[in-house]
C-alpha cells in the first residue's frame, strides 16, 4: 500500500477536506468531517453489517476502536434513544463512512447522526475510500490509527502519524474497567415489541447476576424476555459478591479490550463461582473468552477480528450452521482448550473458535452475540437454553 493515499469522492474533489485518517505506516486518509471535532486516537476495524450502525456506536465492546464501515449508507435512518445500547459516552472512538450522510429518512428518527455524534463526543469522516481501508485493515491486520476533524482544514499530518505510531494498541489492554457501571442495579426491561416499544418483565422465573464487562442493553433485555431477574454487578465483583445474590444462574457479559488483561481479576471470580457445580453459567464475546480462561483455555489476538452482522458459525452438537452477529479482536485459542471442554460453535469464515461448554455441567458460552442487535435472530436459542438450566436446577 502507498504511504500516501487522497481519497476523495469525486463529488466532493474540489472541496477541502475537513477531516483526516493517520495510520501507524504512514497512510494518509483524507474526507469531510461531521460529528465531534478534534481527535481520535485507537485501532481500526471495518464493520460489513448493512443495518444497525448506532447500536455498533454504542456497543461498548468498541471502546478503543474506530469503526469504517463497509455499507456506504451509513446515517440514513438518523438516530433516536432507543437504539442506543448504553447511556454512558462509551463505546466507538470515532467514525469512517463512503458517503457524507443524507438526511434522516424513518419515523422513529428524533436526530440527525451528525448532531448525535458530536453530542456523544464522536469524531466521524465521510467521503473515504472505505474499500481501500478496509483491503489495508486486512492485509495490515487492524491498525493503530488517529482520525482528525478540523473544520479549517488544517491537519500537522507528521503529528497524527506519530500518535497513530505512538498508541500501545489493546493487547495488554484492560477496558472493561472503564465501560463497566460503578454500582449494582436492577434490569427488567425486555426486547422491542410493536406498537408499546420495550415491555417490562412483571413474572421472571430466574435470578440471574449478570456481570457487567460492557453489557449491552438488548442483551439484558434477552436475558429479561427469558424470564430473568437480572441483578447487574461490576466488572470488579468478586465471587463472593455474586453468590451473595443466591443466584439461579450467572451470565458474563460482552465487553472491549485484552480478555487476558481483563482476566487478572474477572478469571478469579468465575473459578469461585464455578465451585457452585450445580449453577448454570452463560457468557457471551468477552464473557466467553474470560470463562475459557477461567477454564484454563488461552486468548489470541486476531488480524483483524470479526465485525459484522453475516457471520456463518456451526453449531458442532447439532451441525446447524447460523448467521450470527461478531464484534470482537480476540479469540478462544480452541488448541488450549483442557479436557473436558467441548468446542461447541466454531466460524466457518476462518475455523476460529466460536463456543464451548462444559462436558458434564451446565456451563457454557459463546463468541457471537446471539441478541443480534443488529443482525439476524438465529442465535437466540442460546438465551432459552440458559433458562432451561436453571429451571432443571430448581426443579
Amino acid at each position: 500500500m502507498p504511504t500516501s493515499a487522497q481519497t476523495l469522492s469525486l463529488s466532493q474533489s474540489t472541496q477541502k477536506p475537513t477531516a483526516c485518517i493517520a495510520l501507524a505506516d504512514g497512510s494518509l486518509f483524507y474526507g469531510h468531517g461531521f460529528g465531534a471535532t478534534g481527535t481520535a486516537i485507537a485501532e481500526l476495524c471495518f464493520n460489513t453489517a448493512m443495518t444497525g450502525y448506532q447500536e455498533i456506536m454504542t456497543d461498548p465492546s468498541y471502546a478503543g476502536q474506530i469503526v469504517t464501515f463497509t455499507f456506504p449508507h451509513i446515517g440514513n435512518t438518523g438516530t433516536n434513544i432507543e437504539d442506543e445500547e448504553t447511556g454512558q459516552p462509551v463505546g466507538a472512538a470515532g467514525m469512517v463512512v463512503k458517503w457524507n450522510p443524507t438526511e434522516a429518512s424513518s419515523w422513529r428518527s428524533t436526530q440527525e447522526l451528525g448532531d448525535w455524534l458530536a453530542a456523544r463526543g464522536c469524531i466521524a469522516i465521510g467521503g473515504v475510500d472505505t474499500r481501500r481501508l478496509t483491503r489495508a485493515i486486512r492485509h495490515q491486520g487492524a491498525p493503530h490509527a488517529a482520525l482528525a476533524h478540523d473544520p479549517d482544514g488544517n491537519f500537522d499530518t507528521k503529528a497524527l502519524i506519530a500518535q497513530a505510531k505512538a498508541f500501545a494498541g489493546l493487547e495488554g489492554l484492560d477496558l472493561a474497567k472503564d465501560v463497566s457501571c460503578t454500582q449494582s442495579y436492577r434490569w427488567d426491561e425486555m426486547r422491542w415489541a410493536w406498537p408499546d416499544g420495550y415491555p417490562v418483565q412483571t413474572a421472571p422465573k430466574h435470578k440471574v447476576v449478570a456481570i457487567d464487562f460492557g453489557a449491552k442493553r438488548n442483551i439484558l433485555r434477552c436475558l429479561a424476555s427469558a424470564g430473568c431477574d437480572v441483578t447487574v454487578l461490576p466488572a470488579s465483583a468478586t465471587a463472593e459478591d455474586v453468590l451473595a445474590h443466591n443466584p439461579d444462574g450467572v451470565f458474563l457479559s460482552n465487553g472491549p479490550g485484552d480478555p487476558a488483561a481483563t482476566g487478572v481479576y474477572a478469571v478469579p471470580m468465575i473459578k469461585g463461582i464455578l465451585e457452585r457445580k450445580d449453577l448454570p453459567v452463560f457468557g457471551i464475546c468477552l464473557g466467553h473468552q474470560m470463562l475459557a480462561l477461567a477454564l484454563g483455555a488461552k486468548t489470541i489476538k486476531m488480524n483483524h477480528g470479526h465485525h459484522g452482522a453475516n457471520h456463518p458459525v456451526k453449531d458442532h452438537d447439532t451441525g446447524k450452521v447460523e448467521i450470527t452477529s461478531m464484534n470482537h479482536g480476540f479469540a478462544v485459542d480452541s488448541q488450549s482448550l483442557p479436557t473436558g471442554v467441548i468446542e461447541s460453535h466454531v466460524s466457518l469464515f476462518d475455523g476460529s473458535n466460536c463456543g464451548i461448554r462444559l462436558e458434564d455441567r451446565p456451563v457454557f458460552s459463546v463468541q457471537h452475540h446471539p441478541e443480534a442487535s443488529p443482525g439476524p435472530q438465529d442465535s437466540y436459542y442460546l438465551f432459552e437454553r440458559f433458562a432451561a438450566y436453571m429451571a432443571v436446577k430448581k426443579a
